[in-house]
This record gives C-alpha cells, sequence and structure tokens, in this order.
C-alpha cells in the first residue's frame, strides 16, 4: 500500500477556535513535540488578522523560535497578499490560501465573494512561487456549508481546476464543518483527478463532526490521495462555523493507517503524551481515543 503524508494542523486549525489562548511558549513546545514524533509538514500559524483569530496573534512569535530541522516544512494560512507578505517575513517555508466555495462562508469568513477570493489566492500564489514558497489553495466547505446547505460538486470541480490553471502546487479539500461522507470524497476526487490528472497534489482535510471524518478520510485514500491533514488529540474547529468541532486526531488515523500497512512516518509512542499536554493546557479531555485505549498490539 502507498504511503500517506500527515500534514500536522493541531498548532494552527486546532488552536484557533479554542477557548483557552495558549502562550507563545506553549505552541513552541507543542510545536517540538510533534517535530520529534516525526511529522514533517506542519500548518504552525495563520497570518489572519489578529482581532479576527487572537489565538493566532502571536504568528510572527511562533515561526521565530520553531526548531529548524531538515526535512520540516512549516506553513502559514495566508487570506491577503498582506497575510503573505508577513508570512514571508517570517520564514515559512510554504503558503496555504483558502478559498471558500459557499459564496455565504466566504463573505463571513473572509468578508469577499468566492470568485474574488479566488483571484486574490491565485495573485498570492504567483507571488509566493516567485520567492521559492510551496503553495496550497485549500477549498473549505467542499462538502457542505452551515448557512447554504449542500454545495453543488460541479462549483467544487471548477474552483480546483481554477487553482490548477493558476499554478498552485496542492489542492485540499477540506470538510470545514463535518459533513461530508465517502459516497462524496470519491466523487470530487475522482472527478478534480478526471480534469487535472496527476500534474497537481491533492490533499484533504477532514474534520469528525459527525463521526464520518475517519471514514472520509480512508475513502480519500481508496481514491489515491496521499496526503491528509490532522491534528494531535483530535482538537480544533472553524472560528466562522456554528458547532465546529475538532479536526480528525493525528493519534487515530496514524494508528488506523499503519495498522492497515501503510507508512506515515508518525512514531506514535513519541506523539501519544501530546494529547495529555493539550488537554492539561487546554482544560478539558481533548477528543482523540488512542491515547486513551492504547497501541495494539
Amino acid at each position: 500500500m502507498a504511503d500517506v503524508s500527515v500534514v500536522e494542523v493541531s498548532p494552527r486549525d486546532g488552536l484557533q477556535n479554542e477557548k483557552t489562548l495558549l502562550p507563545t511558549a506553549a505552541k513552541l513546545d507543542l510545536i517540538s513535540r510533534l517535530v520529534n514524533a516525526g511529522a514533517t509538514r506542519i500548518e504552525a500559524v495563520s497570518f489572519a488578522h489578529p482581532r479576527l483569530v487572537p489565538a493566532m496573534a502571536d504568528a510572527e512569535a511562533v515561526m521565530a523560535g520553531v526548531p529548524r530541522v531538515p526535512g520540516v516544512s512549516y506553513a502559514g494560512l495566508v487570506l491577503n497578499r498582506r497575510g503573505l507578505d508577513r508570512a514571508v517575513a517570517s520564514g515559512v517555508d510554504e503558503v496555504n490560501f483558502v478559498v471558500c466555495v459557499s459564496d455565504t462562508f466566504s463573505r463571513r469568513n473572509q468578508n469577499m465573494s468566492t470568485g474574488d477570493s479566488m483571484r486574490s489566492a491565485i495573485e498570492v500564489v504567483a507571488a509566493a512561487r516567485e520567492r521559492g514558497l510551496f503553495t496550497t489553495i485549500t477549498l473549505a466547505t467542499a462538502f457542505g456549508c452551515p448557512f447554504e446547505g449542500e454545495i453543488d460538486p460541479a462549483a467544487v470541480i471548477a474552483l480546483a481546476v481554477e487553482a490548477y490553471r493558476g499554478g498552485v502546487d496542492e489542492i485540499a479539500l477540506a470538510d470545514t464543518v463535518g459533513v461530508g461522507v465517502p459516497t462524496q470524497v470519491r466523487h470530487l476526487v475522482e472527478a478534480i483527478r478526471a480534469e487535472t490528472g496527476d500534474h497537481v497534489a491533492l490533499r484533504c482535510h477532514f474534520h469528525n463532526t459527525r463521526n464520518t471524518g475517519f471514514a472520509n478520510a480512508l475513502a480519500a485514500v481508496d481514491a489515491g490521495v496521499t496526503v491528509l491533514d490532522a491534528s494531535a488529540g483530535g482538537i480544533g474547529g472553524c472560528p466562522f462555523a456554528p458547532a465546529a468541532t475538532g479536526n480528525i486526531a493525528t493519534d487515530d488515523l496514524v494508528y488506523l493507517l499503519e495498522r492497515m500497512g501503510m507508512r506515515t512516518g508518525i512514531e506514535l509512542g513519541t506523539l501519544l503524551p501530546t494529547a495529555q499536554f493539550l488537554t492539561e493546557r487546554l482544560g478539558y479531555q481533548v477528543p482523540a481515543l488512542l491515547p486513551r485505549a492504547g497501541r495494539f498490539p
């Protein structure tokens, strides 16, 4: 079976929706734990406006302190050219621009239409690539929207094709509010591949809000996706999505994939104590199940 690369998003998507704001030192402790466990792609920060996402207000300070280890790539989420400028100055290796497929969600989240957001994304991608950065466009609300309901798959496919033609290195399909099911995953991945071939990398981002996140992850892998987002401890959610809950847990995902014979590069024995660290820091039992149940055999 093919190996699966895990993009660890707990420092960014994991922490951005938490009521408890961790100090910079605690964030750097989390990132160091992830690196020590074998994570090689880490979405460390967001360059959203601090007033809108207070948990990410110390993005520059976090990037100044991350462990610089050969083979480890740090990503920053950007929403506009100003965000890109901050990201470049902070020394990120990758930038991730989010485009919301739902126009209503886009206007609430980024104060612009989906069309304007994609045009901005392509401009940012071009500028980032000129600076030697790896680029991702994440299509948020690709499986459903809390305001508009069902999302037309044709709209997702069209945006993916536009991103591909705009020169992005990677397209991520995000189930921002955790409503997707495996049939949707397979359809979207296969339809986008039919349009883009293997000329752009595909990545998937799932939340376990309705307990379908891991089924969706397997559906993505079965459809040929080899890059999945996950969050240590299963923490996370979107500040702009009502009742959003956590990302699929890195702990549980790695156990699942490796028991199926796929390598992830994550060492579970080193990763598992991170869940307790997050539980203590955030003040509640994090959702991941493997840290409580233990490894097998």
